[in-house]
């Protein structure tokens, strides 16, 4: 019985392991049956619809008002002011007198070259008088030739005289008139700069007082050559349609008002600015009640035209690569992302004028780009423009 006791125990643990064996490879099978986690879905994105309208295209640009005529007011003859005749700040109309310059010199200056155009008149009659006697002797030789030549050259020297005096009797009168000082434009007059009892000089750098018309009024602004340039060939080729030859213009106030009137672009420079690349825009604005005042700093709005084909994209569906460069992510008809460069041009409220990389008809993503890849399967729809706050 001793001998047959160990057989018995190597044949039981054999039996066990083989037994535990068989289970262990039970719990593999058994764990290699369970199922992989389900895909995530895919992520839901607001998208918006490309289509294309017509919109009217206008281009902001910082600029400041200038007066439309300003006169500096320089005596003409040098004298003492004795008097003004007009008040600080008020309209004044050409022609109105402004102030007056001690006359009585000037007075007797004019008096004594009437004088002497009376003298040289008279002595102009005397030779002209004598020559006539003169010619009728000169015929039969009862003067001598050289007799009627001094005459004749003695009476064409007293009509230059005559036209002397005439000039200094002119020339007085002007100095007269220039006594009187006058507005030489319709205008508003700012401060007075001198007084009664000033004594000035012709011709003097500084001014006695300055008008300036205030209605209407210039507005310029400072265009790139590149938005020139783009501007015309635009409306060279009929991509943008504009009514009439001239742009409209309105004005943002530096109270960030809006100006009640609309006025026009009448001039472009014909020279660009070596420095700055850019070329002066002047536009005429209607000013009937002053309230533009030259030197006012101002933001233009310029028509430019409306394009009848522009593809306008929400700015907060375009993104830029490390370098800059904008792209969009568009989704297919199969619902999976790609990514596309594009061309912007101006920006229209809160969307970007889309020039080239898309087209009409195209879903473009504007919201939920954070989880979205290039390739990727997304679940979109129609984006709601008014409640996010981009119409």
């Amino acid at each position: 019985m001793r001998m047959f006791r160990p057989k018995l125990a190597v044949c039981l643990s054999r039996t066990v392991f083989y037994g535990s064996t068989a289970l262990l490879g039970l719990g593999v099978l058994a764990g290699c049956q369970k199922k992989a986690p389900p895909a995530p879905p895919p992520q839901s994105v607001a998208v918006v619809t490309l289509h294309k309208k017509s919109v009217a295209l206008e281009t902001s640009l910082p600029g400041r008002t200038d007066a439309y005529e300003q006169a500096q007011i320089r005596p003409q003859v040098s004298g003492v002011l004795v008097s003004r005749t007009f008040e600080e700040g008020k309209d004044v109309q050409a022609g109105q007198p402004l102030y007056q310059i001690y006359i009585a010199p000037f007075q007797a200056a004019y008096d004594q070259a009437r004088g002497r155009l009376m003298e040289a008149q008279a002595s102009a009659i005397r030779a002209h008088a004598q020559l006539k006697r003169y010619k009728a002797l000169v015929g039969p030789r009862a003067i001598s030739r050289q007799d009627y030549d001094n005459a004749l050259a003695t009476a064409r020297q007293a009509d230059a005289e005559v036209v002397q005096a005439q000039a200094a009797v002119e020339t007085a009168q002007v100095n007269l008139n220039y006594t009187h000082v006058q507005s030489p434009i319709d205008g508003r007059i700012g401060r007075t700069l001198y007084t009664a009892g000033t004594l000035v000089t012709a011709n003097q750098s500084t001014p006695i007082a300055v008008v300036t018309r205030l209605d209407p009024i210039y507005v310029d602004v400072n265009l790139a050559a590149e938005d020139m340039i783009r501007l015309r060939r635009e409306l060279a080729s009929g991509q943008l349609e504009r009514n009439g030859s001239e742009a409209a213009v309105t004005l943002e106030l530096p109270d960030g008002s809006t100006y009640n009137q609309t006025g026009q672009l009448k001039l472009s420079e014909v020279t660009v600015d070596p420095a700055t690349g850019t070329l002066v825009m002047r536009g005429v604005m209607p000013n009937p009640d002053k309230l533009l005042l030259p030197g006012m700093f101002v933001h233009a709005h310029i028509k430019e035209g409306s394009d009848p084909n522009a593809l306008l994209l929400p700015q907060v569906g375009v993104q830029r690569t490390p370098k800059g460069d904008p792209y969009v992510m568009v989704v297919d008809g199969h619902n999976h992302v790609h990514m596309r460069m594009v061309s912007l041009g101006q920006t229209v409220g809160s969307n970007w004028l889309v020039t080239k990389g898309v087209n009409a008809g195209e879903k473009v993503i504007v919201e939920g780009l954070q989880k979205v890849k290039p390739e990727g399967e997304v679940k979109p729809y129609e984006a709601n423009l008014a409640e996010m706050g981009l119409e």
